[in-house]
């Protein structure tokens, strides 16, 4: 099986890469050979190739950045990934694009279905959910995986963040009315693969969630962090209007993962192991 993978050094690319199954070969394409700034270029790199699956794992991240620069924000995350769709569909290809909680509002306390309405808060949310109706009105067969708080150990996330404070503090205030389920980007990339070589025969796809269990608070998942890499730090619990950021943070990332595991067996993962494999592989 050919997977053409957008994305070459963020988190879940990174983890396509090192991750593909027996029988699978994956091209990453990075930014020199597929700017998603210039979504033409994604679609003729799909166009010329000969693949049975794309992943779309490349994304504009930079969530507070977003509220200032929104029109950048969303080339990268509507419109390239809805020429991705585009050209995946002209081939027969199916398409398998990665989506955020930040869709949703974060209200109430119940996990979000994948059918729940969307209502994004914030310049972010507002990009990524574009793509997503991009992708959907493409026409072909294609893959929402929307997931939240992904943690690897590559590149800037919230693990590599404690970890170095951690180290350098006796305590911490960290955001605990925001709840959500950590998820290791290795589980996400597994999860894709599995889809993909499903998608590739018979099966359909269609808009999933797939987030790390037990949901938990940033506060929780950071003590969590600490007690595992053995760190003394201690984590006091923070409200958001404690700590203003430019970008509105849903309070509620619950995501309903359970038609994701009828539909292809892909359970929700277990953080707390992946984040024992995190540290391990930095070494904590």
């Amino acid at each position: 099986m050919r997977v053409l993978v957008f994305g070459e050094t963020g988190q879940v690319a990174r983890e396509l890469l090192r991750r593909a199954p027996a029988g699978v070969t994956v091209t990453a394409l990075g930014r020199d050979r597929a700017d998603l700034s210039d979504p033409s270029t994604c679609a003729l790199a799909i166009d010329r190739g000969a693949f049975d699956a794309v992943i779309n794992a490349a994304a504009w991240t930079a969530v507070d950045k977003a509220e200032a620069e929104e029109a950048a924000a969303l080339v990268v995350n509507g419109d390239a990934p809805a020429a991705m769709a585009q050209a995946s569909a002209a081939k027969g290809v199916p398409f398998l694009h990665v989506s955020t909680d930040y869709v949703f509002d974060g209200a109430g306390d119940q996990p979000f279905r994948p059918d729940h309405p969307t209502a994004p808060l914030g310049a972010y949310g507002r990009t990524k959910l574009a793509g997503e109706v991009g992708v959907r009105a493409a026409g072909g067969k294609h893959l929402i995986l929307r997931t939240s708080w992904v943690v690897s150990a590559h590149g800037a996330n919230f693990v590599k963040t404690m970890l170095r404070l951690g180290a350098e503090r006796e305590s911490l205030n960290v955001v605990a009315d925001q709840i959500g389920g950590p998820t290791p980007a290795a589980a996400i990339a597994d999860a894709l693969f599995v889809a993909a070589r499903a998608m590739a025969g018979n099966a359909p796809g269609g808009t999933h969630h797939f987030s790390g269990a037990p949901d938990t608070s940033w506060a929780g998942f950071a003590r969590e962090i600490m007690a595992r890499a053995g760190l003394a730090c201690t984590v006091n619990d923070l409200p958001s209007s404690a700590y203003p950021t430019p970008a509105k943070r849903p309070l509620n990332s619950r995501l309903e993962c359970s038609a994701l595991a009828t539909a292809y067996g892909i359970a929700r993962p277990d953080w707390r192991a992946g984040l024992d494999e995190i540290l391990k592989e930095l070494g904590a």
